[in-house]
């Protein structure tokens, strides 16, 4: 026998009847559709916050959704460079990648990180694919500059192949290894990859985890995270040289996936516990969106949030539990 008093909820009945209810339109307006989450940085490497963000998009898939994840690896590619003795070189913040670099960014980004987030998924049903930027072509790619060595311009996507994998009831991980004309490979940066794929496949949305909450006006005055802009503003911003350099191609790539038809991109904190959700599920939302439009954004902006946010957060880790 089991007493309610031994069992009593965190929230409240009104609580979470509200969170269920606040979460629902959005839940309605994003079922059947794509959205691109691009992974990387401390939530990455962390492997607690690396279930966690897993667990989110298998809840996002379960409700409707059809994420595809984009990934990179820089800190796993550097710890491998170093120990096998290779130079961590960068110019204009692209990594310089050498052909025996080149090997081992393949093997930690195919070999090890891909397979790391297959199984993250995997954890909560047979979901993931796990998918190189080589396979089918997936991302075809050209020296982007002679001093860069390996590293990759986009030049196609095969955005076929991955809404086969979407369709047949797959979540892609795409590791971004890109494959040139010529048959040999490239290191993509996974922010440009992100925004390519968005647009090939014609998605809603493309979600950009970072280690920071969103994008400042000023980097170094915190009241300044911006909520919401527009595409033009982004592109001014970039234009004007006023971000910080790290957010550059984070903001570059989601002018791209809108200028290619993608509807609203999103720069969040991966480390925030269940920022996916909080973002994409709550009025509120947790980082900075940027519409294609200023028609989207007059009609989708987060309000000032009417309770605390991360009361989703522990709301879905209990839905997402695989007892």
């Amino acid at each position: 026998m089991k007493y309610a008093r031994d069992s009593k909820p965190s929230l409240s009945h009104e609580e979470t009847a509200q969170l269920l209810f606040e979460a629902l339109p959005w839940i309605k307006n994003l079922t059947g559709k794509t959205v691109v989450i691009k992974y990387g940085g401390a939530a990455m490497v962390d492997e607690r916050l690396r279930a966690d963000v897993m667990g989110d998009i298998v809840l996002l898939k379960i409700m409707g959704m059809k994420p595809v994840i984009v990934h990179g690896g820089g800190k796993d590619i550097n710890a491998a460079l170093k120990r096998n003795d290779i130079p961590v070189e960068f110019r204009d913040g692209q990594r310089v990648t050498s052909d025996d670099a080149m090997e081992l960014v393949r093997e930690v980004l195919v070999g090890k990180v891909n397979g790391q987030l297959v199984a993250a998924v995997n954890h909560h049903g047979d979901l993931a694919v796990g998918v190189s930027g080589a396979d089918a072509g997936t991302i075809v790619a050209e020296q982007l500059a002679p001093e860069l060595g390996r590293g990759g311009r986009i030049t196609r996507i095969n955005g076929d192949y991955l809404n086969s994998l979407v369709e047949n009831d797959y979540i892609p991980v795409v590791a971004t290894v890109g494959v040139g004309e010529d048959g040999g490979f490239f290191n993509i940066n996974a922010d440009v990859a992100a925004g390519h794929i968005a647009a090939a496949l014609g998605a809603h949305k493309v979600i950009f985890l970072t280690d920071v909450d969103g994008l400042y006006e000023d980097f170094s005055d915190k009241d300044s995270l911006i909520s919401n802009l527009t595409m033009e503003e982004a592109r001014s911003m970039v234009d004007a040289g006023v971000i910080d350099s790290g957010m550059i191609p984070k903001l570059e790539s989601c002018i791209t996936a809108l200028e290619g038809g993608v509807f609203r991109a999103h720069i969040i904190n991966g480390t925030t516990p269940h920022s996916l959700l909080l973002e994409l599920l709550t009025d509120a939302g947790v980082g900075t969106v940027i519409h294609s439009s200023n028609v989207a954004y007059e009609h989708d902006r987060h309000p000032v949030p009417a309770m605390a946010p991360h009361a989703l957060g522990a709301f879905a880790a209990r839905l997402s539990e695989n007892n």
